[in-house]
């Protein structure tokens, strides 16, 4: 595929992540001739070792803890036996059915000339070369992602481990015991999953609270339902080092010395696997950065407001452009970057500041703009408007009463931040993204009509708690007379 004679193009994209796909797909339909470099697989991560694999494993395993806690809707409980190959192959099968929409014959559909199996390199700020052959282009797009991170640890890198990049593909069989070094989304997701999966499960975390980036609160309820699925959290240790276990305990058997970091006591255990999830790096190695004359640091490539590097013929987007690791990110970069390149005198400037995430843990935890801890930070004045979902009916109804509703906003009302602990949290967290993104303020949200039953009816209460707290003490003598009350 895309081997012809003219070498030149409009623009060149260096990676097929999320990122890259849109970015080149985008020029294409607009006109340009497009040239996709990718040295492995079509989709990047969140295909192959990321949102798509990990949610198809999570689906499996809520269905597990659905059958056996059926008593709560007067159903008769079922503890079923877990072919944990099994639900990793359906896994892979799912992943097959999307990957279609990544593969190199749709693109080449699109008209973007698609060139796999061997990475792009720059040798100069206008060319790169792969497969031996050089390339120029009048634009270039910097879309090579991440990697996880694989700490220190002696021991660690000569010990068999996953990552993500290895944990959907390789895992064939049930480990019996897992080890998730990490207390991230990733970690966290996982952790739930395997223990619901039937595989005794503990999870070590340096710091003192599992998702650092939320609230303790929120963290809080997301803890309690991982410690409910059996999940052995030990928050506050560290992992000091890693070598092969035994082989009674499997061919990917861990010796792990974990220290507690209050009391530096240390104990060694022994687990089946080990999953190291402790974040991601930026691919910006062997990408010839230096000869494009490209900035970098460790935490990614520099980009402007516009996506644009040091070289303003190069941008960048996605994990190696640093900032939030999503794949709804990387897409609203790209489509920037298509118009900075196509329409250069209209520059699109990316504003990252309604940025929406979630976590898929039961209950998921989903979170957009401030919360408390950041506004404080911050030194913002604002109020903290708070529902809990033990109290919305369709929570009631459906017996997923974990978790609140938590609403950060100025004295007028408007929206600094949303974050949800919940069912489905991660669905409707939209209405407070389109708020912030519109100028939506909680008078607005509370004014609005939302049906009954449902989640999305929590998203309104929050906001009428916010119109209660208006009604001042004159406001309410007032009334009180009108009423012939004093």
């Amino acid at each position: 595929m895309g081997q012809r004679k003219n070498e030149h193009y409009n623009a060149l994209v260096i990676g097929a992540g999320p990122g890259g796909l849109v970015a080149a797909a985008g020029l294409a339909g607009l006109g340009a001739r497009v040239g996709l470099f990718e040295k492995g697989r079509m989709g990047g991560d969140c295909l192959n070792t990321g949102c798509v694999p990990s949610k198809a494993v999570i689906a499996s395993a809520r269905v597990a803890h659905t059958m056996r806690t059926a008593a709560r809707h007067g159903l008769p409980a079922h503890d079923p036996p877990v072919d944990v190959a099994a639900v990793f192959a359906r896994m892979r099968e799912v992943r097959e059915q999307i990957a279609h929409h990544d593969a190199p014959e749709r693109f080449e559909s699109l008209g973007v000339e698609v060139f796999v199996g061997a990475p792009a390199v720059f040798t100069s700020p206008g060319t790169v070369e792969a497969n031996g052959r050089t390339y120029s282009a009048d634009y270039f797009v910097i879309a090579t992602g991440g990697r996880p991170a694989v700490p220190p640890i002696p021991g660690l890198r000569e010990t068999p481990h996953y990552t993500n990049e290895t944990f959907f593909d390789e895992l064939d069989a049930s480990p019996g015991t897992l080890c998730v070094m990490g207390g991230g989304p990733i970690g966290i997701e996982m952790a739930q999953t395997m223990g619901r999966l039937g595989v005794r499960t503990t999870l070590v975390e340096m710091m003192d609270q599992i998702l650092v980036m939320e609230d303790a609160d929120a963290a809080n309820v997301v803890q309690d339902a991982l410690v409910a699925d059996g999940v052995e959290m030990l928050t506050g240790h560290m992992v000091k080092s890693v070598a092969a276990g035994s082989p009674a305990a499997g061919p990917r058997a861990v010796r792990v010395q974990i220290e507690e970091k209050a009391s530096g006591k240390t104990h060694e255990r022994e687990f089946g696997a080990l999953l190291v999830a402790v974040g991601r790096l930026p691919n910006v190695e062997q990408v010839g950065l230096e000869a494009a004359g490209v900035a970098f640091t460790r935490s990614g490539v520099t980009v402007d407001d516009k996506l644009r590097t040091a070289n303003k013929h190069i941008f960048a987007v996605g994990d190696v452009a640093g900032s939030y690791q999503f794949t709804h990110f990387a897409d609203a970069q790209a489509r920037a970057v298509i118009r900075n390149i196509l329409i250069p005198w209209f520059p699109a400037r990316f504003n990252a500041a309604v940025v929406p995430w979630c976590t898929y843990t039961d209950p998921e935890c989903a979170h957009v703009g401030h919360n408390e801890t950041t506004a404080k930070a911050a030194g913002l004045v604002f109020g903290v408007y708070r529902f809990e979902m033990a109290e919305l009916d369709r929570a009631v109804v459906d017996g997923h009463t974990e978790g609140f509703v938590k609403v950060i906003a100025d004295p007028k009302g408007r929206l600094l931040g949303a974050t949800i602990v919940g069912a489905g949290a991660g669905d409707w967290i939209h209405e407070y993204v389109l708020a912030m993104k519109h100028g939506i303020t909680l008078p607005g949200i509370s004014g609005t009509l939302h049906a009954y039953p449902t989640y999305g009816e929590a998203s309104r209460r929050p906001a009428d708690l916010f119109m209660k707290g208006k009604l001042t003490p004159t406001a309410r003598r007032v009334l009180a007379r009108r009423w012939g009350r004093r």
